[in-house]
This record gives C-alpha cells, sequence and structure tokens, in this order.
C-alpha cells in the first residue's frame, strides 16, 4: 500500500498538470466587517471544490502567508518581494481554480491601522472585490477602500452589493447603491467598475444567476472573475520596458542583458534604448535556457543580445525606440508611511525601483490625505499608515513610468539607510518641471584652485555630542589653533545657526533632521571653497550625520564625537536647559525625551569627563595633522 504522502504527491503532481495552462488572477477582497467578505471566499472555495473536484482548494484555504509547492506563476513573486524588503504582511491568501482559470485571493485586513496590509495586496492584484452591506450602503471604510484602490491604479473593481436577501432583493435598494458609488468614484477617477446584487450566504448570483433578483442581467460574480482582463494582458500592449537584472560578459560572442519583460513586447530586429543613458542598439537574439524565442513578452525572463558593445549596468531599464520611458531626478510622488519609525523630510533614504537603487529624499510633504474624509492636511512627517503627496529629490536621473501606466517602472519603497528597515512605500505621479530645467552651471576656478590659493586641504570636521559636552568650546579652540597657523576656517555654532539660517526650525525630530541638512549643505559649500569648516551641532541622528559625509569626497569628513555621560553634562547644564526639560518646559529636549544616536565607529572620540577642552582640542589637531588636512 502507497504512503499517504505519495498518495498527495501523486494528487498534486496530476493536478499541477491539469491546471499548469491556466491563467492565473489575483484578486483583492475587502469591506467593512460584517459585509460578508468571509462568507463569499468560503463560498467560492466550497463551490469550486463541488464543481471542479479541486482537490487542494480544502487545504489552500486556511493557508497564511505562504503557498505550497504550486505554480501559482510570477505574481506570487510580488508578495515574497515584499518580505523580503521587510514589510510585514497581515494578510491571507488562498488558491482555488475553475475550468477556465486558477485565482489567488487577497484577504486584506480592512481597519485604517492596517492601511500598509491592503496597499501591499492591491499592488500585485489584477482587480479588487470590495463588499458592501446592501442594509448600511456606502461606509467609511468603504471610501477608504476605494482611495487606496484609486492610489494603487486598480484598473478593475467590482462593487459586491451583498446580503440582497435582507432587503428582500430590492432593485431599488441596489439602484440606491450603485447611483451613490458612481457619484463617489467619479471623484477618484475610478471608472471601470462592476456592480452586482448578491447573497453570500444563499449563493444568488456568485455562481450561478439567482431567480430571485430577474431584474439583473449582468454577470455573476465567478462569471466575471473568469472572463476579466490580466494585468499581464494589458502590460503586453504596453511599451515595451526591460529592468536590467544582468548583465552577463563572460565572452564577447555571448554579452547578454538579463531582466523580466515588464511590459510590451520585443523581438530580434528590433531598436531600443538603454536608459538614462539614452544609449541606443538593436536587438540580435532572445536568449532562454529553454531556447532562443521569436517573441518575449510581459512576465517572461530573457537573455536579450544586442548588436552593439554599448555600456549597460544593473538597473538600467531597456525601452522601445519610438517610446522610451522618462529619466529624472525629481518627481511628485504618492507615499504611504509603511514601519513604525515615521518618514521624515530631509533625512537620506535608498529607493528601490526595480533593479534601480539610488539615494533619496522627501524634499517637502505637500499635504497628508486623511483616508477616512479624503481631506488634505499640512504635516512635517509620514507616520505608519499615513498617506502623503511629497516631493521626492535623487542623488542621480532613473528610468520610470508614472505609476499609473506601468507599476513596474512606476512603484517603489524606501529603505532606511542605518537600519534596513522599509519606511515607506510610494507611486511616482510625474518629474518635476526643475529636475528638467535646471543644470549645474560650470565654472573655471573649481575648489582645487581655491584650496591651492590658501595652501591647505578643505575638510569639514564635524562635532556631535550631547548638548554640555563640549563640542562649541572645543571647536572655538581648534579654530583659534588652526587661524593661528594661517589656515582659512569657518566655525558653523548650532545656537548662531538657529539665529539665522534655520531659526524657522524647532526641535521636533523632522526640524531637527531638516536642521543638520541645511548645515551639511552650507558646509558643502564652504568647502568648495577651500576652507576648513568646524561644525558643532548636537545631530542626534546617525543618518543626517552620514548624509553630511556622503555630501562631500573621500577624506574631506572627520566625524569627533564629544563624548561625555548624561549625569555629567546635567551637572554642567551651561545653560540651565537641562532643568528646564527635567522641569517639562522645554520639549523635545535631546537626552531627556528625544533620542541621541552616538556615532558607532566615530572618527576620533573625545571623552570630555576625562580631559579638559585644551587636551581635547590637541587630539583633534593630531588627527587633522595625521590625515594631511593641515601640516
Amino acid at each position: 500500500m502507497s504512503h499517504s504522502s505519495d498518495l498527495i504527491a501523486d494528487d498534486v503532481e496530476g493536478y499541477l498538470k491539469a491546471h499548469e495552462h491556466k491563467d492565473l488572477l489575483l484578486f483583492l477582497t475587502c469591506g467593512s466587517i460584517g459585509d460578508g467578505k468571509s462568507t463569499l471566499i468560503s463560498r467560492l472555495l466550497f463551490e469550486s471544490k463541488l464543481l471542479f473536484e479541486d482537490p487542494l482548494a480544502a487545504t489552500e484555504a486556511d493557508s497564511k502567508n505562504q503557498v505550497g509547492e504550486l505554480d501559482l506563476a510570477p505574481q506570487m513573486d510580488g508578495l515574497a518581494a515584499k518580505r523580503d524588503q521587510g514589510i510585514t504582511i497581515d494578510v491571507v491568501y488562498r488558491f482555488f481554480s475553475t475550468e477556465k482559470r486558477k485565482f489567488i485571493v487577497v484577504d486584506t485586513p480592512g481597519h485604517e491601522q492596517f492601511t500598509r496590509n491592503m496597499i501591499t495586496g492591491a499592488s500585485i492584484a489584477d482587480t479588487a472585490i470590495l463588499m458592501v452591506d446592501a442594509r448600511q450602503s456606502i461606509s467609511t471604510q468603504t471610501r477608504r477602500h476605494s482611495f487606496l484602490m484609486s492610489i494603487m491604479g486598480m484598473r478593475h473593481v467590482v462593487l459586491a452589493i451583498n446580503k440582497m436577501d435582507l432587503v428582500d432583493y430590492s432593485k431599488a435598494r441596489f439602484d440606491q447603491i450603485v447611483e451613490e458609488y458612481r457619484a463617489f468614484a467619479k471623484q477618484l477617477g475610478l471608472e471601470d467598475i462592476t456592480f452586482i446584487p448578491m447573497s453570500a450566504l444563499k449563493g444568488d448570483n456568485v455562481i450561478e444567476h439567482s431567480a430571485k433578483m430577474p431584474w439583473y442581467h449582468g454577470t455573476t460574480l465567478l462569471g466575471y472573475l473568469e472572463t476579466v482582463e490580466l494585468d499581464v494582458e494589458h502590460l503586453q500592449s504596453s511599451p515595451f520596458r526591460m529592468p536590467v537584472q544582468w548583465v552577463n560578459r563572460p565572452n564577447l560572442d555571448f554579452r547578454g542583458v538579463t531582466g523580466m519583460v515588464a511590459s510590451g513586447v520585443v523581438r530580434p530586429g528590433d531598436q531600443i534604448r538603454v536608459q538614462p543613458s539614452g544609449k541606443t542598439s538593436i536587438v540580435s537574439r532572445i536568449y532562454t535556457p529553454d531556447g532562443d524565442l521569436d517573441e518575449a513578452v510581459a512576465g517572461q525572463s530573457i537573455t536579450l543580445l544586442l548588436e552593439d558593445e554599448i555600456d549597460i549596468s544593473c538597473g538600467d531599464v531597456l525601452s522601445g525606440i519610438d517610446q522610451p520611458a522618462h529619466t529624472a531626478d525629481q518627481f511628485e510622488t504618492t507615499l504611504v508611511g509603511m514601519h513604525e519609525a515615521p518618514l521624515l523630510p530631509g533625512r537620506p533614504y535608498l529607493m528601490k525601483l526595480g533593479a534601480q537603487t539610488v539615494s533619496a529624499t522627501v524634499t517637502d510633504i505637500k499635504y497628508q490625505v486623511n483616508v477616512n474624509t479624503l481631506e488634505h492636511t499640512a504635516a512635517k512627517k509620514l507616520p505608519l499608515n499615513s498617506i502623503g503627496v511629497c516631493n521626492l529629490s535623487l542623488n542621480r536621473a532613473i528610468a520610470f513610468d508614472a505609476y499609473k501606466d506601468n507599476h513596474d517602472t512606476g512603484g517603489f519603497i524606501l529603505i532606511d539607510r542605518m537600519t534596513n528597515n522599509t519606511v515607506g512605500a510610494g507611486m511616482l505621479h510625474f518629474a518635476l518641471r526643475r529636475s528638467q530645467n535646471i543644470h549645474m552651471q560650470y565654472v573655471d576656478i573649481d575648489k582645487q584652485a581655491r584650496a591651492l590659493a590658501k595652501g591647505q586641504k578643505p575638510a569639514v570636521v564635524w562635532f556631535t555630542g550631547l548638548s554640555g559636552a563640549g563640542k562649541s568650546t572645543i571647536a572655538n579652540l581648534v579654530e583659534k589653533i588652526l587661524f593661528a597657523h594661517g589656515q582659512h576656517t569657518y566655525l558653523l555654532d548650532g545656537d548662531n545657526v538657529r539665529h539665522g539660517l534655520n531659526r524657522d526650525l524647532g526641535f521636533t525630530d523632522a526640524d531637527r533632521v531638516e536642521n543638520v541638512r541645511r548645515v551639511a549643505e552650507t558646509a558643502k559649500l564652504m568647502v568648495d571653497a577651500g576652507l576648513i569648516v568646524m561644525s558643532a551641532f548636537i545631530s542626534p541622528f546617525r543618518s543626517e550625520r552620514q548624509l553630511a559625509r556622503e555630501m562631500l569626497e573621500e577624506g574631506e569628513f572627520i566625524e569627533i564625537f564629544v563624548d561625555a555621560p548624561l549625569d555629567v553634562v546635567e551637572a554642567r547644564d551651561p545653560k540651565g536647559l537641562y532643568k528646564k526639560a527635567r522641569r517639562g518646559e522645554l520639549k523635545n529636549f535631546t537626552g531627556i525625551d528625544s533620542a541621541y544616536e552616538a556615532p558607532e565607529a566615530p572618527d576620533v572620540h573625545l571623552k570630555t569627563s576625562e580631559m579638559d577642552a585644551e587636551e581635547a582640542a590637541d587630539a583633534v589637531i593630531a588627527a587633522l595633522r595625521e590625515r594631511g588636512m593641515i601640516s
């Protein structure tokens, strides 16, 4: 007798062969608690098993955040990729099939605190089923879900008006809800909406048409799911895009460019453009491990061989010559907060779009959207599950499409450089005009010429530490020594800068980030002028200190950690600030109710509880000489 696991394996193998050539539709289900979402999913799973003898539906129905060894096509890669990127996914997905298609149901929590989960599910779904209780009509949660679907570019939506049995299958009630929702959806730009009156509990219009609603002549829910256009079908009719994941150069006879076709079709003989460089070539061959292809379409992983040996790198995008992608380094975007740590303007993040990874900064939060009322409100940060329209600046130009046109080349995530946590997910709208109109102006007198005239090596000496640790005192002594030796210097002190350049900033985390960003930009200009710049700021966050370092060339930044324990600086308290903070009169004070992230590997570590200011200054001067910044 065969072992039970062998029987299961045989069933799975036979099942996969029977279903391997079917299209896969991935659809999202959402709705308020009590609208019947779970009942509908159970109905679909139950009916599909009975009608089509699906041996896996029952076991797959209860799987959470995992799919077995089923060949479910590339859509599932989206969920796996998001897990790899550190995005928590609190969704349940289930598998079932019919004679025409196989399906994955993405069941997401709908409450506002689970916004990121619905965003994650919607990002990989072909369509969405939005449940509405026929007795309750359009709820706040219905509006919220609709808004989220609109910003995610959901092209097809079903409004499943459920529990029609509890309103006596009333056509008037159905028409009333349809009219109300159409008016609301028009504000969001949702256009392809299918309205289906049904009862998930009774089965009306779920699998078969209901005799109890003879006035309804539209499709059943299953009929809709079996015929709605797949995203991959839409993408195949879009302009050609292929993000480059790998450039293979083993020899001159086979120099391939590997990636997955994100949209469109490519054939040997097609002209392509490499972006952002703009270089062009012609496809000579489409290689796959199973043999060469006459054409490749969206969703296929391929290696292209080109007629010309042009410079191509991982992260570039191959486009059709006639309809290339756009290139820019500044954008308007919609951003969703994805982590407990809020997303802050001015802080440097890593932006990952397809195979491209660049440095990115949110330069401005234009407004935050209240997902319940759609009201626009001012904001200085984006907390977890919040949604904002923001301007984004990159350290170099990238190739992209608007998210509404192509999710693969228009959707991105932001990653914290220090923790590797995914802090935001975003959708590109368009390039800002200034990214196309503002260009660096060439000047004849450069940094090297200015430094040579001053006979010194320009640099930034960045003092960081708690208030009262001795930063300003030591920086002042260091500048006096340098000035006495004929060096050209400038001291940027935290308090002094807040009287002018940064007088508009407070002491919230967002303001502190912007405070340090402005100082770093100013210090960079002074280095370009050939100066040795002392910067004495608490600068509490590692991310911003790293930003300041990366603005400069190698060897131009030296981080000085002025280290004194909290009890020592509180005892010193030269300005009386710690006493105010302890009394609650001074909010967001570093070391008391705002964090200080100490340097992990400073260039110079000064323990000022063990040395006086003159000794500390001498240690800094010695470090500058050792690094060749002064003679």
